[in-house]
Order: structure tokens, then sequence, then C-alpha cells
């Protein structure tokens, strides 16, 4: 049950938070986050057996990385967005600390986190195959053969599925529970296996490839783990390869009644697969009650397998080596597709097996940004707004698709070092967590380990996924692995007790402890309302719209106004505020209001051209020229902004 509950948690934050872009469902949820994630640190306060505090350097340091992604609001070329990341990166240090404590709290608890994160996971993916079957109802206006629902960006939805296969490997091979769960593992793989490929996400497939070597590696249960992928690869073989096969369920611009036709076939194959599963899981399961293999016998079918992994290894060498180009020009080829800044792939079946993309081009820019200011960077989430001014591409990139190159771009030498001091710190920590004693160990203690390890192949998936994307700004995804990341981090040595206290704590008698429980509360209470603001300025925005709609103009100066002072990083109240005194007839007022967006954000263009365009409209050409000029400068690609000063130099020449 309570791994129900979890699942139903991180479920409703995948829908809720979408693609992580919309500020309403960001800010509830991160909230909601940041408050829960407060309560768990008191609730450790207050209930928390004595002992050694594992992962607190780690907690330390994310508590330093969120302050730097606040503090760069003071320099940042988009302060508004870094207040964002801000808010943000605050909920994730819930997320992680909330981990922690769980992890201090109910250690015993351990798979209720694993079950919660692989329901999640089978959910979200069941909900996309959903979407192809069922495509009138939840996707009518779809026009792309990919897999992107719930997320609406399909990297993240490969990345889910991809979370969520080493806890279903987890649940299909472990000897503890009924064997319901065992028989319903190999279906739920095949799902998420089928997500993996009909996204056509190639970082969502290493990053399964990595949570897998990692699981086969380290767990003992190697041959029940074969058992039930193999049963998984085998479902999935089928759903993906009708899926593919089948134009309407594949590809892009599809008529709707196509799609509809295709995607009641698919529900047929899909129901009879997962039923067969089932029953074959259910045999399996069975099997592996009764079946009692010599230690020997183990390990020469494990040796078989290897030697059929090895073998699969020579055969593709030896496939590189007599193509046309060779062992060499292949492995050129590869480095040339991945670091040209030129290639592009389409949204089509064929990508997964190429190794062309933009992603070259992205962290090109995010290195520009870098050199020009490596000590700092440009501001938390500065990137896409300081790129611009190093390209000529008009196609608008709001991330660098890589965490790292992210981290450079926004925070310079001084963030990349903030994150490395955290992730040592919390490789220290999970190492401690994972650490295997000498001599004999309890059926407890090797299950647990077992599913310490499956924790860490989830927060490797994310971790490997994250270095080539930008699913790190988005909730779905990576709460549930920073859940993973402070449980390992905050459990401690396996063998060592914790848990809650024995007897009750007198808080009378613990003023060091009421003290600290009044702290936390109230700096809950003002990182709340820190997160509140943009919200609330935009709703303040919002409602200066409508009483503008409405004929109200003294309404909307005052909704405008009380939206600059709700969140004073934004530059968009004072645009709004500049077009009310325009409509008034005061010109004069209305560019002070747009001089003042300028002086709060010079190296953003669109202040600029904001600034260039009302100077346009008013015809003063050479003020416009120089306004528009520089917002060129700083954004070398737009062709609105050399449209508009062909337009001045023209009324100049008038």
């Amino acid at each position: 049950m309570l791994a129900l509950a979890l699942a139903a948690v991180l479920t409703a934050i995948v829908f809720v938070t979408t693609g992580g872009t919309e500020l309403a469902p960001n800010t509830w949820t991160e909230i909601v986050l940041t408050l829960t994630g407060v309560g768990l640190a008191i609730a450790v306060l207050v209930l928390g057996a004595p002992g050694p505090r594992h992962g607190l350097a780690a907690l330390l340091l994310f508590v330093a990385l969120a302050a730097l992604t606040a503090i760069s609001i003071a320099w940042s070329v988009q302060g508004d967005n870094s207040w964002l990341e801000a808010n943000r990166t605050l909920s994730y240090l819930a997320v992680f600390g909330g981990g922690i404590a769980l992890a201090r709290l109910f250690p015993e608890r351990w798979a209720a986190l694993l079950g919660g994160v692989a329901v999640a996971a089978v959910a979200v993916s069941g909900y996309a195959l959903l979407v192809k079957v069922f495509p009138a109802t939840l996707d009518a206006q779809g026009t792309l053969g990919r897999l992107r629902a719930p997320f609406d960006y399909w990297n993240a939805t490969g990345l889910m599925a991809a979370l969520g296969l080493p806890a279903c490997l987890w649940a299909g091979a472990r000897r503890a529970p009924r064997r319901l769960v065992r028989a319903l593992a190999p279906g739920a793989i095949a799902i998420l296996i089928t997500v993996v490929v009909l996204s056509y996400s190639r970082s969502a497939v290493l990053a399964a490839l990595v949570a897998g070597v990692i699981w086969f590696a380290f767990v003992p249960l190697r041959l029940r783990g074969a058992a039930v992928l193999a049963l998984g690869l085998a479902g999935a073989a089928v759903l993906s390869g009708w899926a593919l096969s089948t134009r309407a369920l594949s590809h892009d611009r599809i008529p709707l009644a196509d799609r509809t036709s295709a995607g009641h076939t698919f529900a047929v194959v899909l129901v009879l697969v997962l039923a067969a599963l089932v029953a074959a899981g259910f045999a399996a399961a069975r099997a592996s009650e009764r079946a009692d293999l010599a230690a020997e016998t183990r390990r020469r079918i494990g040796a078989a397998l290897l030697a059929g992994l090895a073998l699969a290894a020579i055969a593709g060498v030896g496939a590189l080596t007599l193509s046309s180009r060779g062992l060499t020009g292949q492995v050129s080829h590869v480095w040339n597709s991945l670091t040209s800044t030129h290639d592009y792939v389409g949204d089509n079946p064929s990508r997964l097996g190429s190794l062309e993309s933009s992603r070259a081009r992205d962290w090109s820019e995010g290195w520009k940004v870098f050199a020009h200011a490596p000590a700092r960077g440009v501001g938390a989430l500065g990137y896409a707004t300081a790129r611009t001014r190093y390209t000529h591409d008009q196609l608008p990139v709001d991330h660098a698709h890589s965490y790292v190159i992210q981290t450079l771009a926004d925070f310079g030498l001084l963030g990349l070092a903030v994150n490395l001091a955290l992730l040592i710190a919390w490789a220290i920590a999970a190492a401690r967590t994972l650490r295997v004693r000498a001599g004999p160990s309890s059926p407890a203690f090797v299950d647990e380990h077992i599913g310490m390890v499956t924790l860490l192949c989830v927060v490797a998936a994310f971790g490997a996924h994250s270095a080539i994307d930008w699913t790190w700004f988005i909730p779905g995804t990576a709460v549930p692995s920073l859940l993973c990341a402070g449980w390992l981090a905050g459990r401690g040595p396996l063998e060592q007790r914790v848990g809650r206290r024995t007897t009750r704590l007198r808080l009378t008698r613990r003023p060091a402890v009421t003290a600290a429980s009044a702290a936390l509360t109230a700096a809950a209470i003002l990182a709340a309302w820190a997160i509140w603001q943009p919200l609330r300025s935009s709703n303040a925005q919002a409602a200066a719209i409508s009483a503008l709609d409405g004929g109200d103009t003294a309404s909307a100066f005052a909704q405008a106004r009380t939206a600059a002072a709700r969140d004073p990083l934004s530059v968009q109240p004072h645009w709004l505020l500049s077009a009310l005194y325009s409509r008034i007839g005061d010109q004069t007022a209305a560019r002070v209001q747009l001089l003042k967006a300028v002086s709060m954000q010079p190296d953003n263009y669109d202040t600029w051209q904001q600034l260039g365009l009302f100077d346009l409209q008013q015809r003063q050409s050479q003020r416009a020229l120089v306004a528009l000029k520089r917002a060129r400068e700083l954004n070398l690609g737009s062709l609105s902004t050399q449209t508009l000063i062909n337009q001045a130099a023209g009324q100049a020449a008038r």
C-alpha cells in the first residue's frame, strides 16, 4: 500500500508538471515538495534515533548549489528566469533531503520506494501507449509518430520508462515477493521497453543500458533477472515491431481516422501479448520456486550467457572491420557524427540507428557562453538568452541538452566545482551504503543490498541521461531519481541500525531541537512565499490585461504595478506598463518603462528590441537604430530584428 501511495504521488507529479515549463503547475508542485521535505527534516529531528548523520555532507553541498543558483540572480542575463530556476532547485533540495529523512525514519521500507518507482514508471508508460490506442480521445490534434505523452517531450517519456526497468527487474527476480508480482514483471518490462523504443529516444536507450549493465554486474540474481528480462524483451519485440511496421502508428502527419483504426488493432495485440506474458510469468515464477540449481550449474549458465555477450561483441567488431569504411573508418565516422555541429536527424524510427543529432551544436554554443564568463557564468537558466549572441541559428533552444554544459554556461567554474563536490560527497555516502561486509550475511542484509544496488541503477540511468539531455529540469523524471539518491546517501551501512526513537522526545528538555524545528518551519514558509511570487506576478499581469480589455484603465495600471512589485526581476510588467502609458498618450512615461526594462536586463536582446520598436513607432529613427543594432549584437540570427533595422534605416533616410 505504501508503494502504491508513493507511485500515485510520483505519477501525479508527472501529469501535473508535464514538461516542467508551465509556471502554475510547477509553482504549486515546488511549494508542496518544499514543505514536505522540510516536514520530513523536522520529523527526523524529533523522531529520529541518535547516530551518525549519513549524507549530511552531500545535503549541505546541495544547499550550497541551491544558494549559488539564487545568488546568481545578481549577475544573471535574465534574472526572472534565474529566480524560477532557484525555486526549482530549492524544491529539488527538499526532495533529496526528504529521501535522506525517509531512509533515517523508515529504513525497513526501502522496498516501498522501489515499488513506487516501478509502478509509477509502468503507469506513465502505460498511459503513453494508451495515447496510441485511443488517439481520438487522448491526442486528436497530434501530428507526430513519436511517443511523447504525458510529458509532451519524447526523451522524458523514454527516460521515465528506463527508470522503471531496474525496479521491475528487481521485482521479478527477487525471492521474497508473492508469485503475482513476479508474474506481472515480464509484462511490465515489455511495456517499458516498448515505450523506450517508440519514443525513438537514443538517450533513453543509453539510460536503460547503463541501468541494466550495473544491475547485472552487481546483483547476484542474474539468472532470475535474465529470465525475466528475456520474457520482457520477447514481448517488447512483438509490440514495438508491430508498431514500427504500422505506418499509422510510427509516422508523422497521419489522418486521425487511420491512427484510430491502427490504434484499436494495436490494442488487441497489446492485450494478447500481455496476457501471454502474464501466463509465462506465472510459469517461470512457479518453476523458479521448484528449481534449486546447484552452484556449479548456475556458474555454467552464467558463463554461457557471458560468452554469448562476448561473441556478440566480437561479431559486431568484425562487422565493422569488414565494412566499406573499415574499423578505423567506422570509428572516425562515429566520432564525426557525434561532434558535427551541422547534422540533423528527423523524428522517424530510423533515428534509432543514427548517430547524427543537434547535440554537438547546443554544446558548442554552451561552451562559447562559458568562455564568455568562465568564472561564474551568465546566471541560472541564462544559457537560452546568452547563446543567441554566438549563433545565427534561428531555432530557439532553451537548454544546452547537457547538465554539465548547462552548468558551465550558467555558473562557470564556480558551479562546476560545487557540483563536483556534491557528486563526490554523494558517491562517498552511497558507497558507504553499498559496502558489502566480510563474512556471511543474513538474508535480510542481502535483500536490502540488492535493493540499494537497484536504487543506484535508477540514479545512474538518470545521471547518464542528464549528461546528454535537459531532463534535470523536468520534475516528473528528476523527483524519483533524487528520492533514490537521497535514500542511498542517508541510509548508511546496512548492518548499522537506524530508525525512529524508542522513547518519546520531550521538546521542553531539548531547546536546540525546538529552535531548529522553528527555524526550519520559518524557512519553509519563507521559501514557499518566494516560490509563489512569480506566479502571483503572472496572475496580476493577466488581470491587468483583462481589465484593459474591459476598458478599466485604472485597474489595469494598478494590476500592472502590482505585478512589477511581486516580481521585481521580470521585465514583462514594465512592457505592459509601457503599453498602458502609450494607450493614454504619455509616450515619455512609456519609454521610461522600456528603459527600466533595459537597465534590468541589458544583455537580453528582447529588452533592446522592445525599446527599438517603440522608438521606431515614434519615428525616432536614430534612437531606434541604436537600440536595434544592440539587439542584433545580442541575437545574431533574429530576422525580425534585421527587418526592424531596415525599416529604421529607411525611415532615417526619408
